[in-house]
């Protein structure tokens, strides 16, 4: 069976878009022994950058324990030695970070203590993953297996009979970059470790985490190391520790790793709190964990590769952000202060310029206790060290990607319902940072370029500026800055106006029409001015310069409280549908929608953002340029444009488009997917196209979504059959394009009839999505 499940897990190649969108011959109604676990495949995203980890985690929680092949963010598929198994990773990212304590089994003498040289072989036909669990057979004879709790990783590994089976504990090696490291042997079980860090995409202030790892057995020698040198029957070390039993009677060597980023005290309360438990049970508690979660979302319908790759997306979102915070509460602050979550669990590491746009939402509406606590700790993150953060990785500000994302993450939090108690003083914050920027201790940048977009109604764009601080500047991106501050402007004018504020709305709402500041009529695109007010750059919209990993072509759809005046400023809605045509390259889309997207959207590199005219479906700027159509009155075309790019969601290592950021791009598919989708970031507004599974069936948390469910359905649903005829709302015709989460929060039917020829359903202005004002 392991091989079988081996082969179903890494089959090589792309599918062709018929085998991922439903079609009446080829429909699967229910997983292998009815799991949905069975239908997960965390090798998806592995290869090409996606940057995604196969190990063993729990939804949200602080360990991921999985292997590291020698790639910048952990694990390549493409390569085959294995490191270690370590504790921290973020699923999808871009940059250098965590990695912490890899360990790997060994046999014979310790000689080696740099972990690219001592580094396991293996095979992917001896490797298995799924949710809570991994499995690789080394090439030394070792079976290693990982499965965690939400703060601990546990570890099992089968030895060869021999009586010099090690086990290395690398303190001083990580993927960041270290800044100290000490490791102590407690007893003939335990071992306690204290790394300190730092890097990302650039340096970051340095964050601690501590360990304390139990074993089952007592270890027959053990010793530490100090760079090169080993010192047998040594107790502390500055590099790391090996662990020797003698496996010539019981081969098989379990272990428990606790992790704290407050301090030793933390980790061995983690330790109490979730260890003790052998490999096998807390294997199970994972599972069910994560069946638990998934079951979330049940549909019927679609092909058995279309399934997987949908509860695949829906694992991935579920993974982050990360419990923050011990067994006891307490959390490790951005002031550098032991602080304690009271009544609420605290969170961390916020890929906030991602998840803003489809991530949040999701987790809103299947995981609102945890998405309530997520808020509660951004929130807390502005009152325990003075300001809301921009891209937090544990206790420490990166200021990676620009603009303002935490203000349309609170927002959509407060339209959600997820602030009730709090709302005042999560708008205190958003308030704060919409209108200043971190004094200049704070070591984060904040909205950077505030002053004169305020001042001026644009952020200008000035190449040369020194950074001011670690992290991205907002002013070496002035266009797209804009653009995303204008956006913030507008989703914190609707807070403001449903809290009474209605000055701060009135203010708030004039800032949002600033997008209009960069427009250039010559071009009829989007420009940078520079610091005088001038256009800067090539009038080239393809080869312009100020936009953060994208081009003005890529850029001007990212007005979603205002695309009525938008489509105005490009000419009206004729204009802004063909340019809309000519963005997706829709006649060749129609004729070839899977080949259009793999050779004309994506065209090589995962990281090519410039120098493009066309949609780029594998960054975040463009998550939401498909449901533009909505406004143009060709509703019909979003679907042909989401249904295109839902193929490039394959069943394979390479199976994603680009860094998945900490679950962006799989929020993106699964909401897609069902017909939802949040097109106004930060406010209450879902876009609907045509589902891709005939039917779909959410359980929602009646404290948040009164209705306690949610059916949508859309029978015979197929990539001929794929056009929206009608809507009905719990069986009462909805001609509008939207659902507010106001209305989404009673409904319990959501009916989609399909047909396969665009239909006038949603053609009328009065259909489109609403400007926020």
């Amino acid at each position: 069976m392991r091989g079988t499940r081996r082969t179903r897990w890494c089959m090589a190649g792309v599918m062709a878009a018929s085998a991922l969108i439903a079609t009446p011959a080829a429909r699967a109604e229910e997983p292998p022994g009815g799991r949905l676990t069975e239908l997960v495949n965390p090798f998806i995203g592995s290869r090409n950058e996606g940057n995604t980890f196969p190990g063993a985690a729990v939804p949200f929680g602080m360990v991921q324990l999985s292997p590291d092949t020698g790639h910048s963010t952990g694990y390549d598929y493409a390569q085959n030695r294995i490191r270690g198994f370590s504790l921290v990773h973020l699923s999808g990212v871009g940059c250098r970070i965590g990695g912490d304590l890899p360990v790997l089994p060994t046999t014979g003498d310790i000689t080696q203590t740099d972990y690219a040289r001592y580094a396991a072989a293996f095979s992917h036909d001896d490797e298995e993953a799924s949710p809570g669990y991994y499995r690789v057979g080394l090439a030394s004879g070792i079976r290693a297996e990982l499965t965690a709790t939400a703060r601990t990783g546990v570890q099992r590994y089968t030895f060869p009979a021999t009586g010099k089976a090690n086990v290395l504990l690398n303190a001083a090696q990580a993927l960041h970059k270290p800044v100290s490291s000490a490791v102590r042997i407690l007893d003939d079980r335990t071992v306690r470790t204290e790394i300190t860090g730092h890097g990302f995409c650039r340096d970051t202030g340095p964050y601690t985490v501590h360990t304390i790892t139990r074993f089952s057995r007592p270890f027959t020698a053990y010793g530490t190391w100090d760079g090169r040198t080993v010192t047998p029957g040594a107790r502390t070390g500055a590099g790391g520790a090996y662990l020797r039993f003698d496996t010539t009677g019981d081969r098989v060597v379990e272990a428990t790793t606790a992790l704290s980023y407050v301090d030793p005290s933390g980790a061995a309360t983690n330790l109490r709190a979730e260890g003790g438990r052998s490999f096998d049970a807390v294997r199970r508690r994972a599972r069910e964990e994560w069946e638990r979660r998934l079951s979330a979302v049940r549909v019927r319908g679609g092909t058995p590769a279309l399934r997987r790759t949908f509860y695949s997306s829906l694992y991935r979102s579920y993974l982050a952000p990360n419990v923050g915070g011990d067994a006891d509460g307490r959390y490790f602050g951005w002031d550098r202060r032991v602080r304690r979550a009271r009544g609420f669990t605290y969170y961390q590491n916020w890929s906030l310029w991602d998840t803003y746009r489809t991530q949040a939402q999701l987790l809103a509406l299947l995981a609102p206790r945890e998405a309530r606590d997520m808020a509660r700790s951004v929130v807390a993150v502005a009152e325990d060290g003075g300001w809301l953060p921009k891209w937090g990785y544990g206790p420490v500000e990166t200021n990676i990607m620009t603009g303002d994302p935490v203000t349309p993450f609170l927002t959509t939090a407060y339209h959600s319902g997820l602030l009730k108690g709090f709302e005042e003083r999560a708008y205190r914050a958003l308030r704060e940072n919409a209108d200043g920027v971190p004094p200049a201790a704070h070591p984060g940048v904040g909205r950077e370029a505030n002053a004169e977009y305020i001042a001026r109604g644009f952020a200008p764009y000035v190449k040369d500026r020194p950074y001011a601080k670690m992290g991205d500047s907002d002013y070496h991106y002035g266009a797209s800055v804009t653009l995303e501050y204008a956006l913030a402007d507008a989703m914190l004018a609707q807070m403001a106006r449903g809290l009474g504020h209605h000055e701060d709305a009135a203010r708030y709402a004039a800032r949002a029409r600033g997008y209009r500041n960069i427009f250039d009529p010559a071009t009829g695109f989007f420009r940078a001015r520079d610091a005088s007010g001038a256009f800067a750059g090539p009038p080239d919209p393809a080869r312009g310069t100020g936009f953060h990993e994208g081009t003005a072509w890529q850029y001007q759809w990212l007005v979603p409280q205002d695309v009525p005046g938008l489509v105005e400023l490009i000419g009206g809605r004729s204009a802004a549908d063909a340019r809309l045509d000519a963005f997706f390259a829709y006649d060749r889309l129609l004729a070839d929608p899977e080949r259009t997207a793999r050779e004309v959207w994506v065209h090589g590199d995962p990281y090519a953002y410039y120098n493009a005219a066309v949609y780029n479906p594998m960054n975040e700027p463009d998550l939401i340029a498909p449901y533009t159509y909505l406004s143009t009155g060709r509703p019909w075309k979003t679907t042909d444009v989401v249904h295109a790019a839902l193929t490039l969601f394959t069943d394979s290592p390479e199976g994603l488009t680009g860094n998945d950021d900490l679950g962006t791009m799989s929020a993106w598919h699964v909401l897609s997917a069902i017909g939802l989708f949040p097109v106004q970031p930060g406010y209450g507004t879902w876009g609907l196209t045509t589902p891709v599974f005939d039917r779909v069936d959410l359980a929602l948390d009646r404290r948040y979504w009164p209705s306690g469910r949610l059916t949508v359905t859309a029978p015979g649903t197929s990539a001929a059959d794929r056009y929206v005829q009608a809507v009905r709302t719990d069986g009462t015709p909805h001609g509008r394009t939207y659902l507010t989460t106001g209305a989404l929060r009673s409904l319990r039917s959501l009916a989609f009839t399909v047909g396969p020829r665009p239909s006038a359903w949603g053609t009328a202005p009065e259909a489109a999505p609403p400007v926020l004002e």
